[in-house]
């Protein structure tokens, strides 16, 4: 169990380095507004899987919390690169 949860953190920071280099070289800010979510939520897995590993329900719980915020945060840039329209 330990090895496939380390291989899937290395996976999910793979992930976020990628998303990292493609934020640099996106051209638009919807391009750059929907890595930047996958790289959010990379990170978020990264969370769960180092909760997974030590076996911490506050991590769990921080994780949840921040999935919400990650949600909002995904709909509040929304509106404002639609400027309200959708």
């Amino acid at each position: 169990m330990t090895i496939v949860v380390s291989i899937c953190i290395v996976i999910l920071a793979g992930a976020v380095i990628v998303g990292l280099i493609r934020v640099l070289t996106a051209k638009d800010l919807g391009s750059r507004a929907i890595v930047s979510d996958l790289m959010y939520f990379s990170a978020i897995g990264i969370l769960t899987m180092f909760g997974i590993l030590v076996s911490s329900s506050i991590v769990l719980d921080a994780v949840f919390l921040s999935s919400m915020v990650g949600i909002l945060a995904t709909i509040a840039l929304s509106r404002i690169l639609t400027r309200g329209l959708r």
